[in-house]
């Protein structure tokens, strides 16, 4: 079966080693796969939960794949693997890919859930993603990125990073 070449978005970030060149390597492996088509400028953020631990630098892009939606979670997983991703959500990384949106589709498995379940709360996330793609609507309320980062109140510690 083949499937069609669908848009997708796609959350990076890095807070351990060398950042940038953890995203720009990500996104090396990346496009082996995906055409990337897009990508914001990098952000440094303060982390969220365990705030013991260094800045991100976090981006998003935009890519084109015909990986159906495990497929594309596996190929993320397997570079953070790659990269030297170990440990539990939430702790320090040298990378972490998230599966923002594959196209307009709404996926809750016990694997993975499409839109990622808490994108449309976190700036380090939406002001990326408003650089380069402030109309996409987030299917899960109707609302255009634009308009999610504007129902945010803060921006939670999010710059726009001098050196990339």
């Amino acid at each position: 079966m083949t499937i069609e070449a669908v848009t997708v978005y796609l959350g990076l970030g890095s807070n351990m080693g060398d950042r940038q060149q953890n995203l720009d390597r990500a996104l090396e492996l990346l496009s082996r796969r995906l055409r990337i088509e897009k990508f914001s400028s990098i952000y440094e953020t303060d982390p969220l939960g365990d705030t013991d631990q260094s800045t991100f630098l976090n981006m998003a892009c935009q890519a084109y794949t015909r990986l159906a939606p495990k497929d594309l979670f596996a190929l993320a997983k397997g570079i953070e693997s790659k990269l030297g991703r170990t440990g539990k959500s939430g702790a320090p990384r040298p990378i972490d890919i998230d599966i923002l949106l594959y196209a307009q589709q709404v996926i809750e498995t016990p694997e993975l859930v499409i839109p990622h379940p808490k994108m449309a709360e976190r700036a380090f996330v939406l002001v990326p993603l408003a650089e380069i793609a402030p109309g996409l609507v987030y299917p899960a309320n109707g609302k255009t990125v634009k308009a999610l980062l504007q129902d945010i109140t803060e921006q939670q510690g999010v710059f726009k990073w001098e050196n990339s």
